[in-house]
């Protein structure tokens, strides 16, 4: 992951909006929802808060692949794609409750391993 930690970190700063996160359930059926809490972490990818997670979270606990998508306030967009983990104890979950609002219930933290990286056709990784 480190040859993409720079621009990345660089583009996540610059990101306007939440996010989008995109989850599979085992027939095939998309499952596409606004994030508003999540975060770049350069050692594991994105991570994001279970707070209200239903369909999102049957679909990892299924071992869906996930994306990410995200747009900069200059209006480039940048599309991230990997495996999707759930944790509800540990350093991820411990990272997830740095940024996370109390005022949600942050139930778990889903972190998607970043393995490619797109903004528009183009891949960057």
């Amino acid at each position: 992951m480190a040859e993409q930690i720079e621009w990345m970190k660089e583009a996540w700063e610059q990101r306007e909006g939440p996010a989008v996160l995109a989850t599979v359930s085992a027939e095939g059926k998309p499952n596409i929802i606004y994030v508003g809490e999540i975060n770049w972490d350069p050692d594991n990818g994105f991570i994001v808060a279970d707070n209200y997670f239903d369909k999102t979270r049957r679909n990892i606990k299924n071992g869906t692949p996930g994306a990410v998508l995200f747009i900069t306030k200059e209006g480039k967009a940048y599309q991230a794609k990997g495996a999707v983990g759930y944790h509800t104890e540990g350093p991820i979950f411990d990272k997830m409750q740095e940024f996370h609002n109390s005022k949600h219930p942050g139930v778990a933290a889903a972190v998607l391993q970043v393995e490619a990286v797109y903004s528009g056709a183009e891949k960057l990784m």
